[in-house]
């Protein structure tokens, strides 16, 4: 374990819009079957964005007040920024966590991005925890937000496991030694694996320096996201997924001093629902000690913490309780962290 001052995470906050949109409607567009949407995909329903509202900074800040107001702490108190959200911002090539932090009133912070799609909760709490460790920082403020789903498109078979991509924000407070009574959570241990070789599996075509935007490419339908070898991609992640997903779980409790039969309550990316319970049954965790999200599908690194926020409103997350977050992103690469219940 990881020796220096104590990392507590002493707020969180999240966000999500109004407007919902159904498995029944996914299913009427894509035409898969409502009982596949809803049962197997697990998609009951999702929040989605307007196109001109709720824009990634919008959700982020919104999530952020949250968090700031559930820690008692003032936005100037800040030393850092962190975005670790959806690249698919509200521009190109442009910081969001920069836009954020000046709405926010974070003057004496500094502010940056880090990328690891949907694994980026549990290694943006990593690294940030990291520095607050030893000293560098002695409080920060963690931002996420998603609305990739504009990204999909539903009549494309190639893309369907994504066809779960919901909208939101969630955003975390992080200190150094907080005091006992301000501490909801003390974060001990994480760990990542990536394996490189699904780096090309899930691409938007056009867009970068690859494939520049142009008439043709808009024309074309290249601004989503696809699958260029869906099969080939599912054959090869049957093999690595779940063993993956194990040992990230499993290193991160060795290194916080725990064991599988010691995790009380699970946060999980959304994913099917067959492997959500199957990773559940093999860390043990029972129907209650995690939250499964088909009502909000998925919404990037913001998962765990909604998760998390339902397993409090549920009252299935007590004092002492060790929470692990075990997360898994495209590219592909799966991350845990583990945090120990203090305030419920």
């Amino acid at each position: 374990m990881a020796e220096g001052r104590t990392v507590g995470l002493t707020g969180l906050g999240t966000y999500v819009p109004e407007e919902v949109l159904t498995g029944e409607e996914i299913a009427e567009v894509s035409g898969i079957p409502e009982e596949v949407v809803v049962e197997k995909m697990g998609m009951r329903e999702k929040h989605v964005c307007e196109p001109d509202a709720d824009h990634v900074s919008d959700m982020c800040v919104a999530a952020g007040r949250d968090a700031l107001a559930d820690a008692d702490v003032d936005a100037d108190d800040l030393d850092l920024v962190l975005f670790h959200g959806s690249e698919y911002k509200d521009h190109v090539v442009w910081s969001a966590a920069a836009d954020v932090a000046e709405r926010l009133g974070a003057d004496d912070a500094y502010a940056h991005e880090s990328y690891a799609l949907c694994a980026g909760a549990p290694i943006a709490i990593r690294h940030t925890a990291a520095q607050l460790r030893v000293g560098d920082i002695d409080r920060a403020l963690l931002v996420t937000a998603s609305r990739e789903e504009d990204l999909v498109d539903y009549r494309d078979g190639d893309a369907s496991f994504m066809f779960n991509f919901g909208s939101g924000a969630a955003a975390t407070v992080l200190e150094a030694d907080p005091a006992a009574d301000r501490t909801r959570a003390v974060v001990r241990e994480s760990a990542a694996t990536t394996d490189g070789s699904f780096s090309r599996d899930v691409v938007m075509p056009a867009g970068g320096s690859g494939r520049p935007p142009s008439r043709e490419t808009v024309e074309a339908g290249e601004h989503t996201l696809t699958v260029p070898d869906p099969d080939d991609m599912k054959e090869r992640l049957a093999d690595v997924s779940a063993p993956s997903f194990l040992a990230v779980a499993d290193d991160a409790l060795a290194d916080s001093g725990y064991e599988r039969e010691d995790v009380d309550f699970l946060a999980l990316t959304h994913m099917k629902r067959s492997f959500h319970e199957y990773l559940c049954g093999e860390l043990g965790v029972d129907e209650d000690e995690s939250y499964y999200l088909d009502d909000y599908g998925h919404v990037q690194s913001a998962d765990q913490a909604l998760a998390l926020r339902e397993g409090l409103d549920r009252d299935r997350v007590d004092d002492g309780d060790v929470v692990l977050f075990l997360a898994a992103g495209t590219g592909y690469t799966w991350a845990a962290t583990v945090v120990e219940w203090a305030d419920s």
